[in-house]
């Protein structure tokens, strides 16, 4: 949960605060195109996932805008990749993360982005246009939420336990035959509810306290975990893979993620852990 609180002093953020906030202004001018029918270019890439203008006019604007202000390289999912291995100090960004959902006009997509350092992430930003809120990781201390159109900050405040558990899940995930046999195995051990959502935003719903658990089986890339892995991170949760390993950066030859499983505090851990080992013991 987030509480009331003075402007930031961080020199970061506040360089990147009118930065983002243009961001987030192209992606509701793209979105409200989109929504109105209006001629919108979208192509699939080669694995068949969709790119659209509003992917490519937001990266546009915050490569330029983010050479203006730093000399460190920028891994962007829709920019160039072949140099990563030689940098040990970078910014990761998705310009639109949930172009599935930009497209069902589900206003559930985010930008994300983050500073990574050596093999992790130091500073995250994750922005919902469509709620005008951008939620900020700082390099130290708790994280921050910037409300655009009251021009209000908030700072992260940990809640009293609740007794509901609630599991993000992503629009399709039911779908797939893990995601009902994860829950099968989580139901043996606690009732809950289902919060479903699209991209990152689910990270921003562990901070919301509407989300504990989030389990996910099917492909992400680094820069769809990154800023949601700093953020749930600093605030006592996590995220790790299905070994129990927390995510690194920039260490492998895929940017291509396995599963894993975030968790919002210690407790959760433990019951999102034995769901996943009760799951695993049945084959």
């Amino acid at each position: 949960m987030f509480k009331t609180t003075i402007t930031p002093q961080d020199p970061m953020i506040l360089q990147l605060v009118p930065i983002l906030t243009q961001a987030c202004e192209i992606l509701r001018e793209e979105y409200q195109l989109y929504c109105s029918g209006a001629a919108f270019d979208i192509v699939k890439k080669s694995d068949d996932s969709p790119v659209t203008q509003a992917d490519f006019r937001v990266n546009k604007y915050l490569t330029q805008a983010l050479a203006d202000i730093s000399e460190l390289p920028l891994l962007s999912e829709e920019g160039h990749q072949d140099q990563r291995h030689e940098w040990s100090e970078f910014w990761l960004l998705d310009p639109l993360d949930g172009t599935k959902e930009f497209l069902h006009q589900r206003p559930e997509f985010t930008i994300n982005l983050s500073l990574v350092r050596g093999s992790l992430t130091t500073f995250a930003i994750l922005a919902v246009p469509a709620q005008q809120l951008i939620y900020f990781c700082p390099e130290h201390g708790m994280p921050l939420k910037y409300d655009i159109h009251h021009n209000v900050w908030f700072s992260y405040e940990a809640a009293t336990d609740h007794q509901a558990v609630y599991v993000g899940l992503s629009q399709s995930s039911q779908q797939k035959l893990k995601y009902v046999e994860y829950l099968q195995s989580l139901a043996k051990f606690t009732s809950y509810s289902e919060f479903k959502a699209g991209s990152a935003y689910k990270f921003c719903m562990m901070l919301e306290d509407q989300v504990d658990i989030y389990p996910r089986f099917h492909p992400t890339a680094e820069w769809d975990t990154s800023a949601g892995q700093c953020m749930i991170e600093r605030i006592g949760g996590g995220l790790i893979d299905l070994e129990g390993r927390p995510f690194i950066y920039n260490q492998r030859d895929t940017l291509l993620n396995g599963g894993f499983i975030a968790y919002k505090n210690h407790k959760m851990k433990m019951l999102a852990l034995k769901a996943l080992s009760d799951m695993q013991s049945k084959h």
